[in-house]
């Protein structure tokens, strides 16, 4: 299946998000298939998207011509009509039909199970790769966009500042890096470095955004549906990561504004989890569907909450209020909707031990990183060959990780490390923040240009790398590409997989890994690979120990951090469900493919029919993004308005399975 995506926002309040055009050739010649999306727009909140929200050029993936199957050494031909060579020596093979364009049978690898086959936790091994910075902006995975707005440290602040400039583009320029950051070769590419999964962080406003936040609102969502077709095609599962919360999770520059947590934390904090929760719904309703459920195997509901801010107990109320949510959407056991990825919120894995014991297939994801660790970390990582390689950072990696990972199996369930790096330093443009001064002090500068290095130097990241991946098992490197600074170079190159690859740091085979710590002579009680049934949806999935239903399944939690000492809760304000849904559009095909292929509404479950939430009219709200410590209101509004929401009790719903 060879794609062209145009992609056209309309300027009227309900808009249609034009044409993925679908070029195909079958055995015996060809046939055009335009792809059309359909948004039900929200009806507050939305902006007048009249000025720099996107082109009516084409921008177009996959190839114009060619077969529908490939292995190692195949042709692909590309939208434009280059082509490249799919190199895959391990046994992988895409498929690309458009008389099936939900075919799942595609697979990267011959130790991989093909899409259309079932994924054994404890048994498969994630080798993943997260697609970084290609929806969610961060100045040091694409510098050079950052590099031309000085004042911006965020997406937040770089969208501000390309609004006003319209003689640049406006926001058009983040459409652009959407059509061109990652194409389908690298997709194919990831394929073929024997990797199974990727990453995909996604953010908020590919569904909606409110007047008052100034985000591209929407136009990444046919993309991102783009980047899960590519997957399809070559045997790629995606862990689906909603990496932006409204009011920020965490307050990094990648949470989409830099600064303040509001959710769950501060005066607005109950309201803007509403909106997330409304969010997550609408993510986890699309992905449920039969079309999508094979390929996005995983959702990961919130990126790096930090929980030391949010509080323990609050982020545990909420999961359990998300998983009800979910589970009731998808239904209880395996088969029955997409995992649930939680972050360890930088508390460390064993703080989760025993986490909702009896939830449905949730997830631990950990982020290890040396480079955020507080410490210098200036000894030295070129320090020879063989088992010297790397100096202390591989036999570190072994020992501070290995063992975490392992517990966390059998004390949680299944954990995967959702993030990791080459970067045992701190050293890379703008890694730290667009303000920080580490990336040019005189330490970092062997670190920013990988000219520099030589084979002792990539023998030792290498060995650091197949250190990391052995310790942690089921991993997604962070990230596949790093985009280049506006000198033209790559100032990141720890971070970068794709370049790695290309110079010789990165393994060309991850299994390379194996046995890597035991031959430093660091050993850890090795997890067995069998789960408890209920962490991956057998008898008793969804039947949640009592005593936690008690603890934590009153919402919103009883308590919220960030007010003014003596805040009366209950006149928190928040939200009213009375808003059109903005469900995710599923592409249409024209003409249409046989009357056998089931395309999907974007909806899973049709009995679902809950309003979104908005403001209430009349009323007045603190700046969302911006309400720690704010006053409290006196009085609820309306007056009319009953108190903050009464606490739901979770009861443990019956357990069933699908074919």
């Amino acid at each position: 299946m060879q794609l062209f995506f145009t992609i056209t926002i309309s300027t009227a309040r309900s808009q249609v998000w034009g044409g993925n055009h679908i070029l195909a050739r079958f055995k015996e010649g060809c046939c055009i298939l335009p792809v059309y999306f359909v948004v039900i727009k929200h009806q507050h909140h939305e902006s007048d998207m009249s000025e720099g929200t996107s082109s009516s050029d084409p921008s177009s993936i996959g190839s114009n011509a060619g077969p529908t199957y490939g292995a190692n050494g195949s042709t692909v031909t590309t939208s434009d009509g280059s082509t490249f060579t799919y190199i895959n020596p391990f046994g992988g093979y895409w498929i690309d039909d458009p008389n099936d364009p939900f075919n799942n049978g595609a697979r990267p690898n011959s130790w991989t199970p093909p899409l259309n086959e079932s994924w054994v936790w404890g048994t498969n091994k994630v080798n993943g790769v997260n697609i970084g910075g290609l929806f969610v902006l961060e100045p040091f995975i694409s510098p050079a966009l950052f590099q031309s707005y000085p004042e911006a440290i965020d997406e937040w602040s770089l969208s501000t500042l390309m609004a006003a400039d319209t003689p640049n583009g406006g926001l058009n320029q983040i459409e652009e890096h959407y059509k061109t950051f990652i194409t389908e070769q690298d997709i194919a590419e990831i394929a073929g470095a024997g990797l199974n999964w990727i990453r995909l962080p996604i953010p908020f406003w590919a569904i909606e955004k409110w007047d008052f936040e100034p985000f591209l609102e929407q136009v990444c969502w046919p993309y991102i549906l783009r980047v899960l077709q590519w997957a399809r095609k070559y045997g790629l599962r995606v862990n689906l990561d909603l990496h932006t919360i409204p009011g920020s999770q965490n307050g990094f520059n990648h949470s989409g504004k830099y600064g303040q947590i509001n959710f769950l934390n501060g005066v607005m904090g109950v309201a803007n989890a509403q909106r997330a929760l409304g969010y997550i719904r609408i993510i986890a309703e699309f992905i449920s569907q039969p079309e999508w459920k094979n390929v996005v195997p995983v959702f990961g509901i919130m990126n790096e909450a930090r929980v030391a801010v949010i509080g323990m107990d609050q982020m545990t109320s909420f999961y359990l209020q998300a998983h009800d949510m979910i589970r009731n959407i998808t239904g209880y056991g395996e088969g029955n909707g997409p995992y649930i990825a939680i972050h360890d919120g930088f508390q460390g894995l064993s703080s989760w031990a025993g986490f909702l014991e009896g939830s449905d297939r949730i997830i631990m994801d950990s982020h290890p990183y040396f480079a955020f660790n507080g410490n210098s970390n200036t000894e030295p990582i070129a320090t020879g060959t063989g088992l010297d390689a790397g100096g202390i950072w591989p036999t570190l990696a072994c020992s501070k990780w290995a063992t975490a990972m392992n517990a966390s199996q059998t004390a949680f369930g299944v954990t995967f490390a959702g993030e990791f790096s080459n970067g045992f330093n701190d050293c890379g443009l703008y890694l730290n923040g667009v303000e920080d001064t580490q990336d040019v002090a005189p330490s970092c500068s062997l670190f920013l240009d990988s000219s520099q290095w030589n084979d002792t130097m990539k023998t030792g990241l290498q060995q650091f790398a197949l250190a990391s991946m052995d310790a942690l098992q089921d991993w997604f490197f962070w990230t596949w590409k790093i985009g280049p600074s506006s000198n033209n170079t790559i100032a990141s190159p720890l971070w970068s997989y794709q370049l790695g690859l290309q110079q010789g740091w990165m393994p060309t085979d991850p299994r390379m890994a194996s046995g890597t710590c035991a031959a430093l002579g660091v050993t850890a009680q090795q997890f067995d690979g069998v789960y408890q049934p209920y962490q991956t949806g057998g008898p008793g999935a969804g039947t949640i120990n009592p005593v936690l239903v008690s603890s934590y399944g009153q919402y919103p939690p009883t308590s919220i951090s960030g007010l003014t000492a003596g805040a009366t809760q209950s006149l928190l304000p928040t939200y009213t469900s009375t808003s059109a849904i903005p469900t995710l559009p599923p592409p249409t095909f024209t003409p249409s493919p046989p009357s056998s292929v089931i395309i999907g509404n974007g909806w899973y479950d049709s009995s679902d029919t809950n309003l979104a939430a908005t403001e209430v009219a009349g009323c007045t709200y603190p700046n969302a993004w911006d309400a720690v410590s704010v006053p409290m209101p006196t009085a609820l509004c309306p007056p009319t308005a009953s108190a903050s929401p009464s606490a739901v009790v979770t009861s443990a719903p019956a357990v069933t399975t699908s074919s």
